[in-house]
């Protein structure tokens, strides 16, 4: 049913109808920036919504005061208007800092904050330095085997790196690392069948449970432990419900995100053979391929959801109180008011100054990721080792071939099928991440 308290002005275009499958998005989204910095949208059920395409207004829409994320703001959930196993549910009901506001925000982003600290994300180096190197050796194995000679970047290397990181960080066994994935993708997918959806959050949150509670009884030196232990000054901890959130949240977000990022950084660079070769010269680094792919193909597209507390104008459009939107990361990194006429054009030298624009990818304001420091340690230790294990690696099929992951919400083909060509000379199996021409992150 569509939400009738989400009202679309009686001028307006038609709402425009999300699609599931994730085609086109970057053709997409042109015509909706034309069509206004917010606008009307379709969600699976036949929920309205509404998009916010400019990096302007996202920019200051996700900071504004009259913006929140508690789903008891989301009127047509709220009064049970939404139906059962709506794909999209979890990103709204989930208990964690993704869904909370003002005080309530503040308490849990402080106890994981304590957790998640720079020197923990820092210590992790050494362990994803080796993981991509073993890693590096699957993908040539992989290769060799193939009759084509072709492997999946994203099976064999972009997958497993940031989801045996974050598993790690928060030990998770590897026994649970395929099953949970599987069942992200499951959560994360817009084209989830509801009983599906059903059933993978209560499996999901089934295995999570059971981590949390093997952590309890034997604490370690894991980031569920000190989530566990951690506390406010005045006591406060985070209740069950909200460690389980939490941890869902930091699977999810913790490896998709970067498996996307990996996967879209190698595929711009194989597409832009000019851009590669400024980095193997030294006149670009690893840290600029990595923001430049976040503002050219951000990992996530129409990130769900916040809700205007009180009917709030948007550029020219008026928000109702209470309508679910969704911001696109997608659309604001290639808005040429922001980053100029040539926006969709990878670039790695682009202008770093203040006074220019740069990419939203991680969110702004309160919400800001807290794992973005990590996910630019994995994707620069990545692309540096890959790029230097295989330097003449490239597309085994033309970049428009590529399909896309079916998600409005990620952003990334489902594959992305390449042929590594010759080794470097002294980089054979187990070998880490050599330094190169224009290696660090800067």
């Amino acid at each position: 049913m569509t939400d009738g308290r989400c009202p679309v002005p009686h001028a307006a275009p038609a709402p425009h109808r999300l699609d599931p499958t994730g085609a086109g998005q970057h053709a997409v989204n042109e015509r909706l920036r034309e069509r206004g910095a917010a606008v009307p949208v379709l969600l699976p059920g036949e929920v309205t919504a509404y998009a916010i395409t400019r990096h302007g207004e996202l920019k200051d829409f996700v900071a504004h005061p009259d913006v929140a994320k508690d789903a008891r703001h989301f009127a047509a959930l709220r009064d049970g208007e939404i139906p059962p196993g709506w794909p999209l549910a979890t990103f709204a009901t989930v208990r964690g800092m993704t869904t909370a506001d003002g005080a309530d925000h503040r308490r849990l982003r402080s106890l994981v904050t304590r957790a998640f600290t720079p020197r923990r994300v820092e210590a992790l180096r050494p362990a994803v330095e080796e993981l991509t190197a073993s890693l590096l050796d699957r993908l040539a194995e992989a290769a060799a085997a193939a009759p084509d000679g072709v492997a999946d970047l994203r099976r064999h290397f972009a997958l497993p790196l940031p989801m045996g990181v974050i598993c790690r960080l928060l030990g998770v066994g590897p026994e649970h690392q395929d099953r949970l994935h599987a069942l992200s993708n499951d959560i994360v997918g817009t084209r989830t069948a509801p009983e599906r959806a059903l059933a993978a959050n209560r499996e999901m949150v089934t295995i999570l449970g059971e981590v949390a509670a093997a952590r309890l009884r034997s604490p370690g030196d894991d980031l569920t432990s000190a989530l566990i232990a951690a506390r406010e000054e005045n006591g406060d901890r985070l209740s069950e419900e909200e460690l389980i959130g939490t941890l869902l949240l930091m699977i999810i977000a913790g490896h998709e995100t970067t498996l996307n990022l990996i996967t879209n950084a190698v595929r711009a660079l194989c597409a832009h053979r000019d851009q590669l070769e400024l980095v193997r010269a030294g006149k670009a680094s690893w840290g600029d391929v990595v923001e430049e792919t976040l503002r050219y193909d951000s990992p996530v597209s129409f990130f769900p959801f916040r809700y205007p507390t009180r009917d709030l104008p948007v550029g020219d459009t008026v928000i109702p109180r209470g309508c679910p939107v969704l911001v696109s990361y997608t659309s604001a990194g290639r808005d040429p008011r922001a980053h100029g006429a040539d926006a969709d054009r990878f670039d790695v030298t682009r202008p770093t100054r203040p006074d220019a624009a740069r990419h939203l990818s991680f969110g702004h304001g309160a919400h800001y990721c807290l794992g973005a420091p990590l996910a630019r340690m994995e994707a620069t230790v990545a692309l540096d080792a890959l790029f230097t294990r295989f330097p003449g690696l490239d597309l085994a099929v033309p970049d428009e071939q590529l399909v896309p992951h079916p998600s409005f919400v990620g952003n990334s083909p489902q594959e992305l099928p390449l042929r590594l060509g010759d080794p470097a000379p002294g980089s054979g199996p187990g070998s880490g991440p050599g330094p190169g021409p224009g290696a660090h992150s800067g």
